[in-house]
């Protein structure tokens, strides 16, 4: 069994194969993680991390610039429904569009469209920066098997996804009102937090996607 970390150039590579590797030994699962920029890599995984850091158009340019890694993503997550996480940047990617910074098109996965925070309290501040409260709109799904409501996630972003079915809703958070903290459907998962920040909760986790046969 494999988790392949997909590289796009997208930033926080070495800290999620890390918190990933560190996960699968606390757990005792036996799960190889590889970073790699490779669709033939992504192809032959058991699991699949698509991080994210930055502007939406830059990831999703990045992700294009990789010969077949698109299809190769679509191939494992939609056709073969292999485990996909997505983290922050790489959870919006998920969605039909993004706002940021002009209207760029994404997988089309998860059907919503990400869009800037806009609290209702004029003095919280966006970027959403640091630990939250998470709020789980579905506390039995296998993924946040063992975490808590209320539990705390580490965030860093301006832009949230919004999505179009309440039942693609996993967890939230309130700043300034609700924000989505994590998104899914059948074998597809994508936090807005950063498990890999996020110390206990991100490694249980990390270690329940690594588990995860659905």
């Amino acid at each position: 069994m494999k988790v392949a970390v997909v590289d796009y150039g997208s930033g926080n590579l070495r800290s999620v194969a890390n918190a990933l590797t560190k996960a699968a030994r606390e757990a005792s699962l036996n799960m190889a993680i590889e970073v790699t920029a490779s669709a033939a890599d992504v192809a032959r995984a058991s699991h699949v991390v698509l991080p994210g850091v930055g502007a939406f158009a830059d990831c999703r340019a990045g992700i294009a610039a990789l010969d077949g890694m698109e299809a190769a993503l679509r191939e494992a997550a939609i056709e073969k429904g292999r485990p996909f996480l997505g983290i922050c940047v790489g959870m919006q990617l998920m969605a039909d569009t993004s706002l940021e910074h002009g209207t760029h098109a994404g997988f089309g996965w998860i059907e919503g469209v990400v869009a800037p925070i806009a609290p209702k309290d004029p003095t919280l501040k966006v970027p959403h920066m640091g630990w939250n409260d998470l709020q789980l709109e579905a506390p039995d799904h296998p993924v946040f098997e063992g975490i808590a409501n209320g539990a705390h996630a580490y965030f860093v972003h301006s832009y949230a996804l919004a999505p179009a079915h309440g039942n693609d809703l996993l967890a939230s958070v309130d700043h300034g009102g609700q924000i989505t903290a994590a998104v899914g459907r059948a074998n597809l998962i994508g936090t807005q937090f950063h498990p890999e920040k996020s110390q206990r909760v991100g490694a249980a986790l990390l270690a329940n996607f690594m588990r995860w046969r659905p």
